[in-house]
């Protein structure tokens, strides 16, 4: 068994494909002065070619995948017309006289070291986008052939050091079972588009790997566990042959209760909400039976790209959404970028720790012209459905009442060209750091609602970046620390009457789901393929007893005796758990 990390869930069973390094080395090749000009003409004509190319894989991937996810070739044709890259190829042409293709194959080692060196998981990421597009101009230079998968055989996995989106477009779902990669990141275009294409993904498998996979190697492939298993036996097999089935039996059984209430056995009734980045997730979402959008990720429009998107771009996205939910919440997070989450064409500033710096709200009051491009775009869309406006990452009563002075400049300017909008539209707040938890009474009298962000309330009130390897072990959503700040952020909503919902991952974990009923949230935003199970548990909870068990979380002072108690309420009804936890230890 090889521990990797899960990025795409879902299981594969199959033998395996290894995927050649697409790859070459080259022998030094000097050209005389009168070549200077052929090999100039040889390089810009495979920039063309390769432009083309990748103009065709995003066209075909759109009606797969989706427009936003296809983004990722934007990026790649921005490197193609990037002038550092072209520069650092056209000077070892002009003055060290070398051949175009080996020119092309010192620029990508050049960069690739360079990215490769920053202690940034993005910009290693952008270090793979690089040799991707490089080795495709490669390619060309060469007059290689492209390196195919095989298309006549039984479905297999796939087996590479690292995948590229160009070679992740070539796929066909219907052959491909699941995919394990030596390097990668959960962040990484590659696993955005397994994703997206429903293949089950395990990446950063090389430190683990002993022996070396082999073509025709039976494997499976658990990317809900992170797991590969080699030349597993029998018993294995059949062991997750069973899981598979029951997987596929159990997303048929939840299919009957898309439009069942979301209810308890007491009558208490929640918003189950989708965290959506694209159109293609909102179909999932809708087909769940999701309540609406608890949380719209807005940066994936910026992302991938050359430059910010217009306003007009924006609208019609923004559009497209509020129609389709048919008047169902609509809450749309503003701009949230900084951190992990860069653009190549916006200078950030070096950080020694980013989290703590240049992000999210902090920008958009810093720019205010791109945060207006954003807060029009929002606004316009407000007219066609039911349309919520969420600022991340406060941490004062001052950034709100700033985003909101702007917000109302834009009402105004919108008003005087005579474009419809909804003026009462609700504005809401992210609760995701202790020093809004903190204040969150005083918060709660500025803003319509509160959703807590789970993810970063955890990290900023541990001190612990999840990212890090060495302390990810310390990142505990269940601390007791971390329930008291739920208890406050929630407790300050009702006594302000404001409408308070959860949209970090804690909301999609079954777990968690008696807290939220013992604090009575009124919403759950979580991805779209959590919504039925969660759904599932619900039903079948009751909300007076989740509140005698939160009593009872309370008193526990270490996270084991938290998770401890959950498990058993897991397994068991709430009332018979409680009984059990009581005889097992003193509360």
């Amino acid at each position: 068994m090889i521990q990797g990390i899960g990025a795409s869930s879902g299981i594969a069973i199959g033998k395996a494909f290894v995927l050649p390094n697409w790859e070459w080395d080259l022998p030094e090749q000097k050209i005389d002065v009168a070549d200077l000009a052929r090999e100039f003409d040889r390089l810009y004509e495979g920039i063309r070619t390769s432009k083309v190319e990748i103009e065709q894989m995003k066209d075909e991937l759109r009606e797969v995948v989706g427009p936003e996810e296809t983004s990722i070739f934007d990026a790649h044709l921005a490197i193609l017309d990037d002038p550092v890259f072209m520069n650092e190829i056209q000077g070892i042409i002009q003055r060290q006289y070398k051949a175009a293709e080996v020119a092309v194959k010192e620029a990508i080692d050049h960069f690739v070291t360079m990215f490769d060196l920053l202690d940034d998981e993005y910009m290693k990421e952008r270090a793979l986008d690089i040799k991707d597009v490089g080795n495709r101009l490669l390619k060309h230079l060469l007059g290689a052939p492209e390196i195919t998968l095989p298309s006549d055989t039984q479905p297999f996995l796939l087996i590479a050091r690292e995948l590229s989106p160009s070679q992740l477009a070539h796929l066909n779902p219907n052959h491909v079972l699941g995919i394990a990669t030596l390097a990668g990141s959960t962040t990484s275009h590659s696993s955005i588009m397994a994703r997206a294409l429903g293949v089950p993904l395990v990446v950063g498998i090389e430190s683990k790997l002993e022996e070396t996979i082999q073509t025709g190697d039976l494997l499976i492939i658990d990317g809900d566990l992170g797991v590969v298993h080699m030349h597993p036996e029998e018993s294995l097999v059949d062991h997750y042959t069973g899981k598979q089935l029951r997987q596929r039996e159990k997303k048929q059984q939840l299919k009957q209760i898309v439009s069942v209430k979301p209810v308890t056995q007491d009558g208490k009734e929640f918003e189950l909400s989708a965290n959506i980045s694209s159109l293609k997730e909102l179909d999932v979402a809708l087909s769940s039976g999701t309540n609406g959008v608890g949380l719209f990720r807005t940066e994936f429009l910026y992302m991938d790209r050359n430059r910010l998107p217009k306003e007009e771009e924006q609208f019609e996205v923004y559009r497209s959404v509020a129609e389709k939910l048919d008047h169902k919440p609509l809450i749309i997070r503003t701009l949230d970028i900084g951190g992990d989450k860069q653009l190549d064409y916006f200078e950030l500033p070096e950080e020694s720790n980013p989290f703590l710096g240049y992000r999210a709200i902090r920008i958009c009051l810093d720019k205010k012209d791109l945060f207006k491009t954003q807060l029009r775009a929002i606004l316009r869309a407000s007219h066609y459905g039911n349309v919520k406006i969420m600022y991340p990452l406060i941490s004062s009563v001052e950034e709100v009442r700033a985003a909101n002075a702007l917000l109302e400049e834009c009402k105004s300017e919108l008003k005087a060209e005579d474009i419809r909008f909804a003026e009462n539209i609700e504005v809401g707040i992210m609760i995701e750091l202790p020093a809004a938890v903190l204040i969150a009474d005083i918060l709660a009298e500025e803003v319509d609602f509160f959703s807590i962000g789970t993810n970063d309330l955890v990290q900023f009130t541990l001190a612990v970046d999840r990212m890090n390897e060495q302390i990810s072990h310390l990142y505990e959503p269940y601390h007791p620390a971390v329930l008291r700040m739920l208890k406050l952020t929630i407790e300050a909503a009702k006594r302000s009457g404001i409408h308070v919902g959860v949209c970090g991952e804690m909301a999609g974990d079954l777990h968690a789901l008696p807290i939220w009923l013992a604090l009575d949230v009124d919403e759950l935003s979580m991805s779209a393929h959590a919504i039925l199970p969660v759904k599932e548990r619900l039903l079948s909870l009751k909300q007076e007893e989740c509140r005698a068990l939160f009593d009872e979380l309370l008193r526990c002072r270490t996270s084991a005796e938290i998770h401890e108690l959950l498990d058993v309420s897991q397994d068991a009804p709430i009332a018979a758990a409680r009984e059990r936890a009581a005889v097992s230890k003193p509360l």
